[in-house]
């Protein structure tokens, strides 16, 4: 029986401001499954990042385990210099980096997300969904219809054009009824 610890790692290190001199924000797209031990590698090495996370459990068969994981999983928000990110990238745990190009767009996006985490509101993972987005209805009387997102009311209600017999009708349905087809 594996007897591995879990990686306990804290989701900030450093802080959530804009780079200053060489210091920018990256999004670094790690390699699966290595978000944590790329935020544990940038803590040896001084480096700041952000790695927001959420709260799950499991169950198995008698007992309910319950974990940290990522809130975006596959990328970690790192702030470094050049050597910090030549530093990262020799961990082999990096996929590769996204250049930031609003840095100032990033950080505050980060610290909403922090000061949300602090305030203990509860995130949950949903697809993110714009206008004229290919989806199909996967709960509900109208499962299995295909339509396209016509509008976004609010976060819990979008409403899509579906296409029955060349006639087109809209349906309110909630967003976590929905799932993207490519």
């Amino acid at each position: 029986m594996a007897t591995n610890k879990p990686v306990e790692i804290d989701e900030l290190f450093g802080d959530l401001d804009p780079g200053e001199g060489d210091q920018k924000w990256y999004v670094v797209h790690t390699k699966p499954r290595c978000e944590k031990k790329l935020a544990e590698f940038s803590k040896q090495y001084e480096v700041n990042y952000y790695l927001p996370l959420i709260d799950s459990i499991r169950v198995y068969k008698n007992r309910k385990v319950k974990f940290t994981k990522p809130m975006f999983p596959g990328y970690v928000f790192v702030k470094c210099d050049p050597a910090g990110r030549r530093q990262l990238t020799i961990t082999g745990y990096v996929a590769y980096w996204l250049p930031v190009l609003d840095q100032m767009e990033l950080v505050s996006d980060l610290q909403q997300i922090h000061s949300g985490r602090e305030l203990g509101v509860e995130f949950l993972r949903a697809e993110f969904l714009e206008k004229g987005t290919k989806v199909e209805i996967t709960k509900g009387p109208f499962a299995g219809l295909i339509g396209y997102v016509k509008d976004q009311k609010d976060i819990k209600e979008v409403i899509l054009q579906v296409t029955l017999l060349r006639q087109a009708v809209s349906i309110s349905t909630k967003a976590d009824q929905l799932r993207v087809v490519n």
